[in-house]
């Protein structure tokens, strides 16, 4: 017997201008989101707060450094947030408390419960935000990618929950 389907569980990620920060989230979680086999049943998006670079890839430095430990961000594109975001996904997570104050500006009240920081599923460090690293050198974008993995290890555990609840 086939079990009913159910919509896949829908998380975005959320910075300034969806080229550093939110983009290298988006694709450090649909690789473990596949690496799990849950490819069918997690769909993983990015958005900026603002419209800077709407259509753009991610910045290169993003990309270069990604590639490096394996993740491939050229097909992603930046796009803005918009109020429909709020009802279509079950997750949205803000790298910083500005992207989230932003964020909880434009977000219906029945749909706040959705809003969080991306630092909260961090398991390993110790930092309340991913800060931008947009104006600074190659350190920044590794330490991007120090806290994404591990905010990822603990989203991954949060969403196999969300999954095994939802049967």
């Amino acid at each position: 017997m086939n079990a009913p389907h159910r919509p896949p569980y829908r998380v975005l990620f959320l910075c300034m201008g969806n080229i550093c920060r939110s983009p290298t989230a988006h694709g450090v979680f649909e690789a473990r989101v596949q690496a799990a086999g849950l490819g069918d049943r997690v769909h993983v998006d990015s958005a900026g707060t603002h419209s800077y670079h709407v259509g753009a890839p991610p910045d290169a430095r993003s990309q270069a450094h990604a590639l490096q430990r394996g993740y491939d961000l050229s097909t992603q594109r930046a796009r803005q947030l918009q109020v429909s975001d709020f009802e279509h996904f079950d997750l949205i997570l803000a790298m910083d408390w500005d992207n989230l104050a932003l964020a909880r500006e434009r977000c219906p009240p029945p749909q706040a419960r959705k809003l969080r920081r991306f630092a909260e599923f961090f398991q390993h460090h110790d930092s309340p935000v991913v800060p931008d690293p947009y104006q600074g050198g190659a350190r920044g974008f590794e330490e991007v990618l120090d806290l994404v993995e591990d905010g990822c290890e603990g989203l991954m555990q949060h969403v196999r929950r969300a999954l095994d609840g939802a049967r």
